[in-house]
C-alpha cells in the first residue's frame, strides 16, 4: 500500500470515528442538554451534618456567599468570582454598578447570614456567635472578604477561644 492511499484511509478513518462520536452523543440526549441551573442565593440551605473544621468552614463559605449574593441580586457563583482578587472586584463593581460600601454591607450581611446558620446548624456555639456578630457587622471589607476566603481561620479561632472550658459553659445554656 502505497503513503497517499494510507493517509486517505486515515484521514476517512478519522473522519468516520469523529461522525460515530457525534451520532453517539446525539443518541444519548446529547442534543437536548441544558446546563443546570444555579440555585437561588435567597434560598436557606440546609446544613448537611458537619464533621470536623473543614467542613463547617467550607458550608460556613457557601453560606456567606448566598448571603452576600441575595443582598447584592447576583448569582453566588458571580460573587466568588468577584472576591477572588481586586481585580475581578473591580469588573464586577463596574459590571453591576455597585460601589464599596454597597459591597461591604452586603458581605458583611452575608457573613453575618453565616453565623446564624452555623449557630443552627450546632457548629458554632452561642457563646461565640453573638460576639462574632457583632464584630462582623463592623468589619473592614477587605478582612471580610478574607474571611470568606479562608473560613476555617475563623472557626479554629472560635473553637480554640474557649477551649476546654466550652463544654461546662454550655451547661448552664437553656
Amino acid at each position: 500500500m502505497s503513503g497517499d492511499r494510507r493517509g486517505q484511509l486515515l484521514v476517512l478513518g478519522s473522519v468516520a470515528a469523529a461522525l460515530l462520536l457525534v451520532g453517539a452523543y446525539l443518541a444519548a440526549g446529547g442534543s437536548s442538554y441544558e446546563p443546570a441551573k444555579t440555585q437561588d442565593p435567597c434560598k436557606h440551605r440546609a446544613w448537611r451534618n458537619p464533621e470536623g473544621l473543614q467542613e463547617i468552614a467550607q458550608q460556613f463559605t457557601l453560606s456567606a456567599l448566598d448571603g452576600a449574593a441575595c443582598e447584592l441580586g447576583v448569582g453566588r457563583e458571580t460573587l466568588a468570582r468577584a472576591l477572588a482578587t481586586p481585580e475581578a472586584r473591580e469588573r464586577f463593581a463596574e459590571r453591576y454598578g455597585i460601589g464599596d460600601a454597597e459591597l461591604a454591607r452586603a458581605v458583611r450581611a452575608g457573613l453575618v447570614r453565616a453565623v446564624d446558620d452555623a449557630e443552627e446548624a450546632g457548629a458554632l456555639s452561642p457563646l461565640i456567635a453573638d460576639p462574632l456578630r457583632s464584630t462582623l457587622r463592623e468589619i473592614p471589607l477587605e478582612r471580610a472578604i478574607e474571611l470568606i476566603n479562608d473560613a476555617e481561620a475563623i472557626f479554629d479561632q472560635a473553637q480554640s477561644f474557649l477551649g476546654p472550658a466550652q463544654s461546662l459553659l454550655e451547661s448552664f445554656l437553656p
